[in-house]
Protein backbone atom coordinates (compact mmCIF):
# COMPACT_ATOMS: atom_id res chain seq x y z
CA UNK A 1 0.00 0.00 0.00
CA UNK A 2 1.39 3.41 -1.00
CA UNK A 3 0.43 6.15 1.49
CA UNK A 4 -1.04 9.37 0.12
CA UNK A 5 0.68 12.02 2.25
CA UNK A 6 -0.67 15.42 3.25
CA UNK A 7 1.36 18.54 2.37
CA UNK A 8 3.67 19.73 5.13
CA UNK A 9 1.94 22.49 7.09
CA UNK A 10 3.47 21.86 10.53
CA UNK A 11 6.83 20.91 11.99
CA UNK A 12 5.74 17.86 13.95
CA UNK A 13 2.84 15.42 14.11
CA UNK A 14 2.59 12.90 16.94
CA UNK A 15 0.68 9.73 16.00
CA UNK A 16 -0.65 7.60 18.88
CA UNK A 17 -2.30 4.28 17.93
CA UNK A 18 -4.81 3.52 20.67
CA UNK A 19 -7.19 0.72 21.59
CA UNK A 20 -9.14 1.18 24.83
CA UNK A 21 -6.55 3.58 26.25
CA UNK A 22 -8.84 6.41 27.50
CA UNK A 23 -7.53 6.47 31.12
CA UNK A 24 -3.90 6.52 30.00
CA UNK A 25 -4.56 9.12 27.30
CA UNK A 26 -6.14 11.38 29.90
CA UNK A 27 -2.79 11.39 31.71
CA UNK A 28 -0.50 11.38 28.66
CA UNK A 29 -2.00 14.11 26.49
CA UNK A 30 -1.63 17.11 28.86
CA UNK A 31 2.03 16.27 29.51
CA UNK A 32 2.67 15.64 25.84
CA UNK A 33 1.13 19.00 24.86
CA UNK A 34 3.36 20.81 27.34
CA UNK A 35 6.42 18.96 26.01
CA UNK A 36 5.65 19.71 22.35
CA UNK A 37 5.19 23.39 23.13
CA UNK A 38 8.84 23.53 24.24
CA UNK A 39 9.99 22.10 20.88
CA UNK A 40 8.00 24.03 18.29
CA UNK A 41 4.87 26.14 17.91
CA UNK A 42 3.73 24.10 14.90
CA UNK A 43 2.60 20.71 16.18
CA UNK A 44 -0.42 18.42 16.29
CA UNK A 45 -1.39 15.16 17.97
CA UNK A 46 -3.38 12.46 16.18
CA UNK A 47 -4.91 9.68 18.28
CA UNK A 48 -5.76 6.82 15.92
CA UNK A 49 -8.44 4.94 17.79
CA UNK A 50 -9.40 1.37 16.96
CA UNK A 51 -13.10 2.06 17.56
CA UNK A 52 -12.65 1.49 21.30
CA UNK A 53 -16.04 2.72 22.64
CA UNK A 54 -14.38 3.45 26.00
CA UNK A 55 -14.55 7.23 25.99
CA UNK A 56 -11.38 7.78 23.96
CA UNK A 57 -13.14 10.16 21.55
CA UNK A 58 -14.48 12.27 24.41
CA UNK A 59 -11.13 12.27 26.21
CA UNK A 60 -9.36 13.55 23.11
CA UNK A 61 -12.06 16.11 22.32
CA UNK A 62 -11.38 17.80 25.66
CA UNK A 63 -7.84 18.71 24.56
CA UNK A 64 -8.69 21.32 21.89
CA UNK A 65 -8.12 21.75 18.16
CA UNK A 66 -4.50 20.64 18.06
CA UNK A 67 -5.40 17.17 19.28
CA UNK A 68 -7.62 15.06 17.01
CA UNK A 69 -9.12 11.61 17.35
CA UNK A 70 -9.41 9.61 14.14
CA UNK A 71 -11.35 6.36 14.23
CA UNK A 72 -9.73 3.60 12.14
CA UNK A 73 -12.06 0.66 11.59
CA UNK A 74 -9.41 -1.60 10.07
CA UNK A 75 -7.85 -3.79 12.72
CA UNK A 76 -4.19 -3.80 13.59
CA UNK A 77 -1.36 -1.59 14.80
CA UNK A 78 -0.01 -1.24 11.28
CA UNK A 79 -3.36 -0.04 9.96
CA UNK A 80 -3.35 2.68 12.62
CA UNK A 81 0.20 3.74 11.73
CA UNK A 82 -0.67 3.95 8.02
CA UNK A 83 -3.77 6.00 8.76
CA UNK A 84 -1.78 8.31 11.00
CA UNK A 85 0.80 9.03 8.32
CA UNK A 86 -1.90 9.63 5.72
CA UNK A 87 -3.47 12.28 7.99
CA UNK A 88 -0.27 13.86 9.34
CA UNK A 89 0.49 17.44 8.34
CA UNK A 90 3.91 17.60 9.99
CA UNK A 91 7.25 17.43 8.21
CA UNK A 92 8.30 15.05 10.98
CA UNK A 93 6.07 12.34 12.43
CA UNK A 94 6.64 10.82 15.85
CA UNK A 95 4.91 7.55 16.75
CA UNK A 96 4.39 6.46 20.35
CA UNK A 97 2.14 4.20 22.38
CA UNK A 98 -0.71 5.61 24.42
CA UNK A 99 -0.21 3.38 27.45
CA UNK A 100 2.43 5.57 29.19
CA UNK A 101 5.25 3.12 28.40
CA UNK A 102 6.52 5.83 26.02
CA UNK A 103 6.81 8.90 28.24
CA UNK A 104 6.27 12.37 26.84
CA UNK A 105 9.43 13.50 28.64
CA UNK A 106 11.56 11.45 26.22
CA UNK A 107 10.16 13.10 23.08
CA UNK A 108 12.79 15.92 23.16
CA UNK A 109 15.55 13.29 22.94
CA UNK A 110 14.15 12.05 19.64
CA UNK A 111 13.53 15.59 18.37
CA UNK A 112 17.10 16.65 19.13
CA UNK A 113 18.42 13.69 17.07
CA UNK A 114 16.29 14.51 14.01
CA UNK A 115 19.27 15.62 11.92
CA UNK A 116 21.11 12.37 12.58
CA UNK A 117 18.94 10.28 10.26
CA UNK A 118 15.62 9.97 8.49
CA UNK A 119 14.42 7.54 11.18
CA UNK A 120 15.32 7.91 14.86
CA UNK A 121 14.45 5.02 17.18
CA UNK A 122 14.09 5.09 20.96
CA UNK A 123 16.11 1.94 21.50
CA UNK A 124 16.06 -0.40 24.48
CA UNK A 125 19.03 -2.42 23.32
CA UNK A 126 21.81 0.04 22.52
CA UNK A 127 24.29 0.92 25.27
CA UNK A 128 22.49 3.07 27.81
CA UNK A 129 19.07 1.65 26.98
CA UNK A 130 17.01 -0.55 29.32
CA UNK A 131 13.82 -2.61 29.25
CA UNK A 132 11.67 -3.29 32.32
CA UNK A 133 9.69 -6.27 31.06
CA UNK A 134 8.76 -9.70 32.40
CA UNK A 135 11.71 -12.05 31.80
CA UNK A 136 9.93 -14.21 29.23
CA UNK A 137 8.72 -11.26 27.12
CA UNK A 138 12.15 -9.64 27.35
CA UNK A 139 13.74 -12.89 26.21
CA UNK A 140 11.37 -13.14 23.24
CA UNK A 141 11.97 -9.51 22.31
CA UNK A 142 15.74 -9.87 22.38
CA UNK A 143 15.62 -13.11 20.38
CA UNK A 144 13.30 -11.52 17.83
CA UNK A 145 15.52 -8.48 17.38
CA UNK A 146 18.71 -10.55 17.17
CA UNK A 147 17.08 -12.87 14.63
CA UNK A 148 16.00 -10.01 12.38
CA UNK A 149 19.19 -7.99 12.83
CA UNK A 150 21.36 -10.97 11.91
CA UNK A 151 19.11 -12.48 9.26
CA UNK A 152 18.54 -9.18 7.46
CA UNK A 153 22.09 -7.88 8.05
CA UNK A 154 20.89 -4.57 9.44
CA UNK A 155 22.77 -2.69 12.13
CA UNK A 156 19.65 -1.87 14.15
CA UNK A 157 19.36 -3.34 17.64
CA UNK A 158 15.75 -2.48 18.44
CA UNK A 159 13.77 -3.14 15.28
CA UNK A 160 10.50 -3.69 17.15
CA UNK A 161 10.41 -0.38 19.02
CA UNK A 162 7.40 1.72 18.00
CA UNK A 163 8.74 4.87 19.69
CA UNK A 164 10.23 6.59 16.65
CA UNK A 165 10.67 9.89 14.85
CA UNK A 166 10.39 9.85 11.04
CA UNK A 167 10.87 12.35 8.31
CA UNK A 168 7.49 12.02 6.68
CA UNK A 169 9.00 12.14 3.18
CA UNK A 170 10.39 8.63 3.85
CA UNK A 171 6.89 7.24 3.36
CA UNK A 172 6.39 8.77 -0.08
CA UNK A 173 8.29 5.85 -1.63
CA UNK A 174 7.16 2.95 0.55
CA UNK A 175 4.71 0.22 -0.41
CA UNK A 176 3.64 -1.33 2.89
CA UNK A 177 1.94 -4.73 3.18
CA UNK A 178 1.50 -5.47 6.89
CA UNK A 179 -1.26 -4.02 9.05
CA UNK A 180 -0.06 -5.50 12.34
CA UNK A 181 3.03 -5.04 14.52
CA UNK A 182 5.23 -6.55 11.81
CA UNK A 183 5.01 -3.23 9.99
CA UNK A 184 7.71 -1.90 12.32
CA UNK A 185 10.37 -4.11 10.73
CA UNK A 186 8.91 -3.72 7.26
CA UNK A 187 9.21 0.07 7.43
CA UNK A 188 12.86 -0.10 8.49
CA UNK A 189 13.94 -2.47 5.76
CA UNK A 190 12.06 -0.79 2.93
CA UNK A 191 13.11 2.69 4.04
CA UNK A 192 16.71 1.50 4.29
CA UNK A 193 16.41 0.10 0.76
CA UNK A 194 15.48 3.60 -0.40
CA UNK A 195 18.57 5.08 1.20
CA UNK A 196 17.11 6.23 4.53
CA UNK A 197 19.52 6.47 7.45
CA UNK A 198 18.53 4.94 10.79
CA UNK A 199 19.76 6.18 14.17
CA UNK A 200 19.13 4.72 17.64
CA UNK A 201 19.12 6.72 20.84
CA UNK A 202 19.12 4.98 24.27
CA UNK A 203 15.72 4.64 25.92
CA UNK A 204 14.53 3.16 29.23
CA UNK A 205 11.34 1.22 28.52
CA UNK A 206 8.92 0.77 31.41
CA UNK A 207 5.83 -1.42 31.63
CA UNK A 208 2.43 -0.03 30.68
CA UNK A 209 0.58 1.59 33.57
CA UNK A 210 -2.97 0.34 33.01
CA UNK A 211 -4.65 -2.23 30.77
CA UNK A 212 -3.17 -5.18 28.92
CA UNK A 213 -0.86 -5.42 25.97
CA UNK A 214 -2.66 -5.89 22.66
CA UNK A 215 0.20 -7.94 21.16
CA UNK A 216 -0.56 -11.67 21.56
CA UNK A 217 2.61 -13.73 21.67
CA UNK A 218 1.78 -16.59 19.27
CA UNK A 219 0.08 -14.55 16.50
CA UNK A 220 2.77 -11.92 16.99
CA UNK A 221 5.54 -14.48 16.41
CA UNK A 222 3.75 -16.04 13.44
CA UNK A 223 3.34 -12.68 11.74
CA UNK A 224 6.99 -11.84 12.27
CA UNK A 225 8.09 -15.15 10.76
CA UNK A 226 5.93 -14.46 7.70
CA UNK A 227 7.50 -11.03 7.49
CA UNK A 228 11.01 -12.43 7.79
CA UNK A 229 10.47 -14.77 4.85
CA UNK A 230 9.33 -11.91 2.62
CA UNK A 231 11.91 -9.41 3.85
CA UNK A 232 14.77 -11.90 3.58
CA UNK A 233 14.04 -12.34 -0.13
CA UNK A 234 13.99 -8.58 -0.64
CA UNK A 235 17.12 -8.04 1.47
CA UNK A 236 19.19 -10.60 -0.44
CA UNK A 237 18.03 -9.59 -3.89
CA UNK A 238 20.63 -8.12 -6.26
CA UNK A 239 18.27 -5.16 -6.55
CA UNK A 240 18.82 -4.18 -2.92
CA UNK A 241 20.94 -0.99 -2.89
CA UNK A 242 23.77 -2.31 -0.73
CA UNK A 243 24.07 -5.72 -2.41
CA UNK A 244 27.65 -5.16 -3.64
CA UNK A 245 28.72 -3.52 -0.38
CA UNK A 246 27.58 -6.54 1.60
CA UNK A 247 29.03 -9.00 -0.90
CA UNK A 248 32.53 -7.83 0.09
CA UNK A 249 31.96 -9.54 3.46
CA UNK A 250 29.62 -12.23 2.17
CA UNK A 251 29.18 -15.41 4.17
CA UNK A 252 29.61 -17.24 0.87
CA UNK A 253 33.35 -17.75 0.51
CA UNK A 254 33.40 -17.69 -3.30
CA UNK A 255 31.42 -14.45 -3.52
CA UNK A 256 33.58 -12.82 -0.86
CA UNK A 257 36.76 -13.91 -2.66
CA UNK A 258 35.50 -12.60 -6.01
CA UNK A 259 34.55 -9.20 -4.63
CA UNK A 260 37.84 -8.77 -2.79
CA UNK A 261 39.89 -9.90 -5.75
CA UNK A 262 38.13 -7.33 -7.97
CA UNK A 263 38.65 -4.68 -5.30
CA UNK A 264 42.39 -5.42 -5.08
CA UNK A 265 42.96 -5.43 -8.86
CA UNK A 266 41.11 -2.18 -9.49
CA UNK A 267 42.79 -0.32 -6.64
CA UNK A 268 46.16 -1.50 -7.96
CA UNK A 269 45.31 -0.35 -11.49
CA UNK A 270 44.26 3.06 -10.16
CA UNK A 271 47.17 3.51 -7.79
CA UNK A 272 48.61 7.00 -8.06
CA UNK A 273 45.52 8.52 -9.69
CA UNK A 274 44.19 11.74 -8.20
CA UNK A 275 41.12 12.80 -10.19
CA UNK A 276 38.94 9.71 -10.70
CA UNK A 277 35.42 9.19 -12.04
CA UNK A 278 33.76 5.87 -11.14
CA UNK A 279 31.00 5.39 -13.73
CA UNK A 280 28.32 2.99 -12.52
CA UNK A 281 29.76 3.01 -9.01
CA UNK A 282 26.72 1.27 -7.50
CA UNK A 283 27.28 0.30 -3.88
CA UNK A 284 30.74 -1.16 -4.32
CA UNK A 285 33.33 -0.59 -1.60
CA UNK A 286 35.77 0.35 -4.34
CA UNK A 287 34.40 3.90 -4.43
CA UNK A 288 34.84 4.32 -0.67
CA UNK A 289 38.48 3.24 -0.89
CA UNK A 290 39.46 5.53 -3.78
CA UNK A 291 40.96 9.01 -3.16
CA UNK A 292 38.67 11.57 -1.50
CA UNK A 293 38.21 13.62 -4.69
CA UNK A 294 36.74 10.65 -6.59
CA UNK A 295 33.31 11.20 -8.14
CA UNK A 296 30.81 8.33 -8.24
CA UNK A 297 28.18 8.26 -10.98
CA UNK A 298 25.12 6.02 -11.06
CA UNK A 299 21.56 6.05 -12.42
CA UNK A 300 20.02 4.59 -9.27
CA UNK A 301 19.17 7.13 -6.60
CA UNK A 302 18.85 4.48 -3.88
CA UNK A 303 22.40 3.25 -4.44
CA UNK A 304 23.73 6.79 -4.38
CA UNK A 305 21.78 7.44 -1.18
CA UNK A 306 23.35 4.38 0.41
CA UNK A 307 26.82 5.48 -0.73
CA UNK A 308 26.59 8.75 1.16
CA UNK A 309 28.56 6.89 3.81
CA UNK A 310 31.57 6.92 1.47
CA UNK A 311 31.95 10.72 1.80
CA UNK A 312 32.60 10.91 -1.93
CA UNK A 313 30.94 13.27 -4.36
CA UNK A 314 27.97 11.47 -5.91
CA UNK A 315 26.26 12.34 -9.19
CA UNK A 316 23.10 10.89 -10.68
CA UNK A 317 23.74 10.37 -14.35
CA UNK A 318 23.54 8.17 -17.42
CA UNK A 319 26.81 6.65 -18.62
CA UNK A 320 25.73 7.24 -22.22
CA UNK A 321 25.65 11.01 -21.58
CA UNK A 322 28.00 11.82 -18.72
CA UNK A 323 27.46 15.28 -17.18
CA UNK A 324 31.14 16.25 -17.37
CA UNK A 325 33.30 18.25 -19.74
CA UNK A 326 35.79 16.61 -22.08
CA UNK A 327 39.16 15.58 -20.63
CA UNK A 328 38.04 16.35 -17.05
CA UNK A 329 39.51 13.32 -15.26
CA UNK A 330 42.94 11.78 -14.84
CA UNK A 331 41.39 8.34 -14.47
CA UNK A 332 38.05 6.80 -15.41
CA UNK A 333 36.73 3.52 -13.97
CA UNK A 334 33.79 1.45 -15.15
CA UNK A 335 33.50 -1.93 -13.44
CA UNK A 336 30.73 -4.39 -14.24
CA UNK A 337 28.68 -1.87 -16.23
CA UNK A 338 29.20 -2.26 -19.98
CA UNK A 339 27.69 -5.75 -20.08
CA UNK A 340 24.40 -4.39 -18.69
CA UNK A 341 23.89 -1.82 -21.46
CA UNK A 342 22.55 -2.70 -24.94
CA UNK A 343 25.15 -0.59 -26.70
CA UNK A 344 26.07 -1.94 -30.12
CA UNK A 345 27.82 1.29 -31.16
CA UNK A 346 29.90 1.56 -28.02
CA UNK A 347 28.50 4.89 -26.87
CA UNK A 348 29.45 4.18 -23.26
CA UNK A 349 33.05 3.60 -24.27
CA UNK A 350 32.93 6.85 -26.26
CA UNK A 351 31.82 8.72 -23.16
CA UNK A 352 34.41 7.11 -20.92
CA UNK A 353 37.16 8.14 -23.31
CA UNK A 354 35.69 11.62 -23.87
CA UNK A 355 35.88 12.65 -20.20
CA UNK A 356 39.40 11.19 -19.82
CA UNK A 357 42.33 13.53 -20.37
CA UNK A 358 45.09 12.55 -22.84
CA UNK A 359 47.62 10.45 -20.96
CA UNK A 360 44.92 9.49 -18.46
CA UNK A 361 44.16 5.99 -17.29
CA UNK A 362 41.07 3.96 -18.25
CA UNK A 363 40.09 0.88 -16.20
CA UNK A 364 37.24 -1.33 -17.41
CA UNK A 365 35.98 -4.60 -15.97
CA UNK A 366 33.49 -7.01 -17.53
CA UNK A 367 32.88 -10.76 -17.89
CA UNK A 368 34.90 -12.38 -20.69
CA UNK A 369 32.54 -14.41 -22.87
CA UNK A 370 35.42 -15.65 -25.01
CA UNK A 371 36.52 -18.38 -22.65
CA UNK A 372 34.65 -21.26 -21.02
CA UNK A 373 34.89 -20.01 -17.45
CA UNK A 374 32.36 -17.18 -17.42
CA UNK A 375 29.69 -18.88 -19.60
CA UNK A 376 29.83 -21.88 -17.25
CA UNK A 377 29.64 -19.70 -14.13
CA UNK A 378 26.74 -17.77 -15.64
CA UNK A 379 24.77 -20.95 -16.32
CA UNK A 380 25.31 -22.18 -12.78
CA UNK A 381 24.50 -18.76 -11.33
CA UNK A 382 21.28 -18.54 -13.36
CA UNK A 383 20.11 -21.82 -11.83
CA UNK A 384 21.12 -20.98 -8.26
CA UNK A 385 19.89 -17.37 -8.34
CA UNK A 386 17.37 -16.91 -11.16
CA UNK A 387 16.66 -13.28 -11.92
CA UNK A 388 20.06 -12.15 -10.67
CA UNK A 389 22.80 -10.31 -12.55
CA UNK A 390 23.38 -13.12 -15.05
CA UNK A 391 20.03 -12.40 -16.69
CA UNK A 392 20.94 -8.72 -17.10
CA UNK A 393 24.04 -9.21 -19.25
CA UNK A 394 22.96 -8.06 -22.70
CA UNK A 395 26.29 -7.06 -24.28
CA UNK A 396 28.89 -9.82 -24.36
CA UNK A 397 32.54 -8.82 -24.67
CA UNK A 398 35.56 -11.01 -25.14
CA UNK A 399 39.14 -10.05 -24.37
CA UNK A 400 39.77 -9.50 -28.07
CA UNK A 401 36.62 -7.48 -28.77
CA UNK A 402 37.00 -5.24 -25.72
CA UNK A 403 40.67 -4.63 -26.45
CA UNK A 404 39.85 -3.76 -30.07
CA UNK A 405 37.06 -1.39 -29.00
CA UNK A 406 39.34 0.43 -26.56
CA UNK A 407 42.21 0.69 -29.05
CA UNK A 408 39.83 1.97 -31.73
CA UNK A 409 39.19 4.93 -29.45
CA UNK A 410 42.84 5.86 -29.22
CA UNK A 411 43.75 4.07 -26.01
CA UNK A 412 46.67 1.69 -25.53
CA UNK A 413 45.97 -1.38 -23.39
CA UNK A 414 48.87 -1.81 -20.99
CA UNK A 415 47.80 -4.47 -18.55
CA UNK A 416 45.00 -6.88 -17.80
CA UNK A 417 44.00 -9.24 -15.01
CA UNK A 418 41.44 -11.98 -14.51
CA UNK A 419 39.31 -13.25 -11.66
CA UNK A 420 39.08 -17.03 -11.97
CA UNK A 421 39.68 -16.69 -15.71
CA UNK A 422 36.16 -15.29 -16.03
CA UNK A 423 36.04 -11.58 -15.19
CA UNK A 424 38.41 -9.44 -17.25
CA UNK A 425 39.82 -6.11 -16.04
CA UNK A 426 41.81 -3.97 -18.48
CA UNK A 427 44.01 -0.95 -17.83
CA UNK A 428 44.66 1.39 -20.74
CA UNK A 429 46.15 4.84 -21.37
CA UNK A 430 44.51 7.45 -23.59
CA UNK A 431 46.92 8.58 -26.29
CA UNK A 432 47.36 12.34 -26.90
CA UNK A 433 45.80 12.15 -30.38
CA UNK A 434 42.85 9.96 -29.28
CA UNK A 435 39.37 10.71 -30.68
CA UNK A 436 36.28 8.57 -30.39
CA UNK A 437 34.78 7.06 -33.58
CA UNK A 438 31.57 9.05 -33.04
CA UNK A 439 33.36 12.38 -32.53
Amino acid sequence: MRIALQPDALDLTVVIPALREAPNLARLLPTLEQTLATLTDAWEILVIDGDSNDGTIETVAERGDRVRCIVETRKGYGAAIIRGFSEARGRYVLTMDGDLSHPAEFVPNLWEARDEAEIVIASRYVPGGEADQPPFRLFLSRILNYFFRSGLSMDVRDMSSGFRLYRKAVFSQLDLEFTNFAILVEILLKAFANGARIHETPFHYALRTEGNSHAQVLPFGRDYLRLFHRMWRIRNSVDFPDYDWRAYNSRIWFQRYWQRRRHAIILRFLDGCASICDVGCGSSRILADLPPDTIGVDMRHDKLAFMRRSDRRLVGGDGLALPFRAAQFDCVLSSQVIEHIPDENGRLLDELVRVLRPGGRLVIGTPDYGGWQWPLIERIYARVAPGAYADEHVTHYTHASLRAAIEARGCRVEEHAYICGAELILRATKQPEATSPSA
